[in-house]
């Protein structure tokens, strides 16, 4: 009996992603069967990082053995559903969000809707009819949800780490709703599958990640997390800015052209 190499290799990307499930899974059960405190946010919070970790790396997994498939782009979202929406939203409402009651609960509620919603339509927009992926291209329409979930999770690891942070559960609360605003957007983020480095690229680049080794230096290590994923989304804004100015130049300049006309 033969075995087909080649077959077998589907296999690996969907391990890793699984794998990812697993954390978010195991992250979930931490919060509701231990006791309360930052110890068990801690742990809970990096695990979800390791989820980011395994979600990083199926996709490369896929491109690099040529073993990208339908089942695999769905598998993803569900993934990313539960360790990316689910997961960070009951860290953060047994976090902080749980003291405004039924209002906090609704926060964290429309998190998880707002990521399932951003999922769903990436994978409408980036599959074929047969529901083949195709190409990665170099932006993504709506902020990422491991993005999103990211920001959240690392703000509860820098509160463990460096004491308490001045977040109270109506900033948190705030964030959370504007996160969820930027994933069901139109608003157009690096994918960086397909980075193509121009003078703007590397200026918006340099300056978050110099800002980034300050942190690190000067404050805490911990909170050089914070503001990198925060850098990506105030990129993500800075560009969306930009063309929507060129866009408005550019309808200026037609106008003018037809009333020469």
């Amino acid at each position: 009996m033969r075995v087909d190499l080649r077959k077998t290799l589907f296999i690996l990307p969907n391990l890793f992603t699984l794998s990812s499930v697993l954390c978010g899974y195991y992250a979930i059960l931490i919060l509701s069967t231990e006791p309360k405190g930052d110890e068990t946010f801690y742990r809970a919070a990096l695990l979800i990082i390791f989820a980011l970790f395994f979600d990083g790396i199926d996709g490369r997994v896929a491109r690099l053995t040529r073993t990208q498939s339908a089942i695999g782009v769905q598998l993803d979202s569900l993934a990313d559903v539960i360790s990316f929406g689910v997961a960070p939203a009951i860290l953060v409402y047994h976090w902080s969000l749980s003291e405004l009651g039924t209002g906090g609960m609704l926060v964290g509620f429309i998190f998880v809707a707002a990521g399932a919603i951003r999922l769903a339509r990436f994978n409408v927009v980036t599959t074929d009819g047969g529901g083949q992926p195709h190409t990665p291209g170099k932006y993504m329409q709506g902020l990422p949800i491991p993005a999103a979930a990211g920001i959240l999770i690392s703000i509860v690891v820098a509160n463990t780490l460096t004491g308490k942070l001045p977040f109270t559960p109506i900033i948190i609360s705030t964030l959370v709703i504007m996160l969820s605003l930027f994933m069901v957007s139109s608003m157009p983020f690096r994918s960086f599958k397909d980075l193509r480095l121009s003078w703007r690229t590397v200026l918006l680049i340099s300056g978050a990640l110099g800002v980034t080794v300050w942190i690190a230096l000067r404050i805490h290590p911990s909170m050089a997390l914070v503001w990198l994923l925060a850098a990506y989304v105030i990129i993500g804004i800075v560009e969306s800015l930009i063309a929507l100015a060129n866009k408005a130049r550019s309808g200026i300049a037609k106008a003018g052209q037809q009333r020469s006309l």
